[in-house]
């Protein structure tokens, strides 16, 4: 939600600010900005909607000469989507800055600054930052004293960068909650969200941690923590490339990413299995140490990963180990009791989901004994915070509706399950047919998506409906759950999921002619009961939908389609049959002429509350 970019260079930094806005685009935004510093001080642009827009309302100022600015998408909370609430904002003729977060403590704030004669020209809380910057600027007479002595005011989350007219050579950055980056260029030195946004012009950066401060300037940078003491930081090197998201010959982010699962699968078990065997440490060093001791996993997530969650709480079980799945945001509100021995897992795309950090603080402040994260972006909040890390190497994901990021989630889950149950239950024959599945996993994702057209034909039933029902059993309820949101997200149509067994217990009074109902049918010991379901729904004049198993033996009628996919072992089943719900939403979404890509209030990560 909302991206930052800043840049002092020795060459003008438009052009990267806007390309870098571009690369920022997938956290989600509703209106854009930028603020160049010249030598008559600032000229800034803002604009609502989208980058295209702020290009157009810029005109020919693209050729713009200067060499230092800042530049924001904002994704709207303290006030609405409009030109004077978007970022950046100034003070008259000294100050710009740009923000990412929440700041809780505001009200208070403006208030206070109100008093002393400050005039507010937006209903943002950025702009309380901006003023009481400064206020303190006024008293210290340097941009970074004045940004520290305010930032230790402030509650709430941020990631802000400012600049000065005064100090035109220097920008001043300070993250707490909310991610930010520095890149170290050849030509320049730059502040971001993510480095996505700067990938163009270096591959070297500085991740900053909370409550630290960062200053670029000509003569390099610099880290510090809130007191002022200086903070070394070893360079990471990205090994993304700029053309790593670039949209190639696909119409959408989430095509390009769906039909990418194949490689990214791969590329997630690639040095992780042996012949019959998941390798040891691919956790962690301690990581056996620590799974001989485990008694309970507790897993914590956010929408699409807490669905990966879900499967995997069917597979620990099955092995033998507790396992309790809880959304982020309802773990770090509660009261609640961690067993002995418990890990926790916490599962997310960036690593800088709030309220997945949030939950994590939570849970160690309560005593629980290891951590570990399943997180796609190296050097994030999350891995930085967990004892034991695994990265799932899907590659950058730009569309908002996660694809390729959960089936590599599911891959990662199902690892850990056999590194942890092979100490409790799993028997070395249960561990060599499951990795024996995952060996022949991706060759038989590259099967699935060749259903396309299928999938794409049967879209068309969808043109005129309003709602959908999913339905699942076990391990394909979540799936179902995750082919639901992916739906309604992107399409628009309220789509909801159940347990098939919960038809009778409401559900089925929706079922009519107008209300598609998707199954998905895997061939498994629940399918007779599944059938029975399919049945109940074709009675009563509703159209099914059905992903089968090509065992499966369910018969195309009247009202129901059926779509084979294969023959699909059992414990792998739910990272498969994922895979032609997401294409199915992608095509319904198609017909329906949305913005697939970026759908309306919605963001990739969710970095404020």
């Amino acid at each position: 939600m909302c991206g930052i970019v800043c840049a002092i260079s020795t060459e003008a930094v438009l052009p990267l600010l806007i390309e870098g806005l571009k690369r920022l685009e997938y956290r989600g935004y509703d209106s854009a900005g930028v603020a160049l510093l010249n030598k008559n001080g600032f000229e800034r642009t803002r604009s609502v909607g989208r980058i295209a827009d702020l290009e157009k309302a810029l005109g020919n100022g693209i050729n713009n000469t200067s060499t230092a600015g800042i530049a924001h998408t904002r994704w709207a909370t303290h006030g609405a989507p409009t030109q004077k609430n978007a970022h950046p904002h100034l003070t008259p003729g000294k100050l710009a800055i740009v923000h990412n977060g929440i700041i809780e403590n505001h009200q208070a704030l403006r208030e206070e600054l109100i008093k002393a004669g400050y005039v507010f020209n937006s209903e943002t809380d950025t702009e309380v930052i901006l003023h009481e910057v400064d206020r303190q600027y006024q008293l210290a007479g340097d941009l970074y004293e004045a940004v520290r002595a305010t930032v230790k005011r402030l509650k709430g989350a941020y990631a802000i960068g400012l600049i000065s007219s005064d100090e035109p050579r220097r920008i001043v950055g300070a993250r707490s909650g909310s991610p930010m980056v520095v890149g170290l260029g050849k030509k320049g030195h730059y502040i971001a969200s993510d480095m996505a946004a700067l990938l163009s012009v270096t591959q070297d950066f500085h991740i900053i941690d909370d409550d630290e401060l960062v200053e670029i300037s000509d003569d390099g940078v610099r880290i510090t923590d809130l007191d002022g003491k200086l903070v070394q930081r070893d360079v990471f090197t990205s090994d993304q490339h700029a053309g790593a998201a670039d949209l190639g010959h696909y119409q959408h982010y989430m095509l390009k990413e769906i039909h990418e699962q194949t490689q990214a699968v791969s590329d997630t078990l690639e040095g992780r299995i042996a012949a019959e065997r998941v390798l040891p440490g691919i956790f962690g060093a301690q990581d056996e140490t620590i799974f001989k001791q485990t008694g309970a996993i507790q897993i914590i997530a956010c929408g699409t990963s807490y669905h990966a969650g879900l499967v995997a709480q069917y597979w620990f079980e099955k092995f033998g180990i507790a396992c309790r799945v809880e959304i982020a945001s309802e773990f770090r509100s509660r009261q609640h009791t961690i067993a002995d021995n418990t890990l926790l897992v916490t599962l997310s795309q960036s690593g800088e989901t709030i309220d997945t950090l949030a939950a994590l603080k939570v849970a160690k402040q309560e005593g629980v004994a290891h951590t570990l994260t399943i997180c796609n972006a190296p050097e994030s909040s999350l891995v930085r915070d967990s004892e034991l890390v695994f990265m799932t190497h899907a590659g950058p994901e730009i569309g908002v509706a996660s694809t390729k990021a959960f089936t590599t989630q599911l891959v990662s889950l199902l690892l850990l399950v056999v590194s942890i149950t092979k100490h409790h239950r799993l028997s070395a024959q249960d561990e060599a047919r499951i990795v024996k599945e995952l060996r022949e996993l991706p060759a038989i994702i590259d099967e699935t998506l060749r259903r396309e057209k299928e999938i794409a034909a049967l879209a068309r039933l969808f043109t005129d409906k309003q709602h959908a029902l999913f339905l699942g059993r076990g391990t394909q309820y979540p799936i179902a759950m995750e082919g639901a949101l992916k739906l309604k997200e992107i399409s628009y149509i309220h789509a909801e999921a159940y347990a098939a067994g919960e038809l009778k217990h409401g559900p089925l009074a929706l079922v009519d002619e107008k209300m598609p109902v998707i199954a998905v049918a895997p061939n498994n010991r629940l399918l007779e009961k599944l059938k029975s379901n399919i049945e109940e729904v074709r009675a009563r004049g509703g159209r099914m939908l059905v992903f089968a198993d090509d065992h499966a033996q369910i018969n195309q009628t009247k009202g129901v389609d059926i779509i084979n996919i294969g023959r699909v072992d059992n414990i792998i089943a739910p990272i498969v049959f994922t895979i032609p719900l997401q294409m199915l939403a992608y095509h319904v979404a198609l017909i329906k002429g949305t913005d697939l890509d970026k759908p309306r209030n919605l963001a990739k990560s969710v970095t404020v509350e």
